[in-house]
């Protein structure tokens, strides 16, 4: 019990601790909000330019002029930057694999009345899908990897797939189907 009392005493005191960092954090965000509040009430907003127009998100204000008219160009001809076509083939592979999970499935209850005859065929046949349904996860991770390596901004980056998880998910749908597939009495 003194190991659970020391650390609920632990806990209790880094609480204090931080806990006039977070008032601070707190009254700065209230006392900016009250400002805007403000000065909204007061009409500080209403004769702002462009007020009541869309957004002109055409330039990226963020882009290297030097390198606007480059990227306008090759925008205009339907291109986009490197990355972007690598986050794009991640994103299909990720859809094909899981329409590729569903096909198999599709195809195993065309042929069930087959496997009800030839047990270890379907087995093999099963076997093979999951390891090479491993084989094109590993691969989608090495495509996150290359977009992460190319991809401008840290925080756009993708995280791994969890493979474990992916295939319990792909071997639970398997199973699903295979329930579905055998007649209940």
């Amino acid at each position: 019990m003194d190991d659970d009392r020391s650390l609920e005493e632990e806990i209790k005191i880094k609480a204090g601790q931080v806990r006039s960092i977070a008032k601070y954090m707190a009254s700065m965000e209230d006392l900016v909000e009250e400002k805007i509040r403000k000065a909204i009430e007061s009409g500080s907003f209403d004769n702002l330019e462009g007020k009541g127009k869309p957004l002109n998100l055409q330039e990226n204000p963020f882009e290297p002029p030097d390198m606007r008219m480059a990227n306008k160009i090759l925008k205009d001809a339907g291109f986009s930057p490197y990355w972007m076509e690598l986050g794009k083939d991640v994103d299909a592979a990720i859809e094909q694999f899981w329409q590729d999970v569903d096909k198999f499935i599709t195809v195993q209850r065309i042929k069930r009345d087959d496997d009800k005859k030839n047990q270890p065929i379907a087995q093999k046949r099963m076997e093979k899908f999951l390891k090479e349904s491993e084989a094109r996860l590993r691969e989608i991770n090495r495509k996150i990897d290359n977009f992460n390596c190319h991809c401008p901004m840290w925080w756009l980056g993708r995280g791994r797939l969890n493979i474990n998880q992916e295939m319990a998910q792909v071997r639970e749908k398997l199973q699903e189907s295979i329930k579905g597939m055998t007649p209940q009495p």
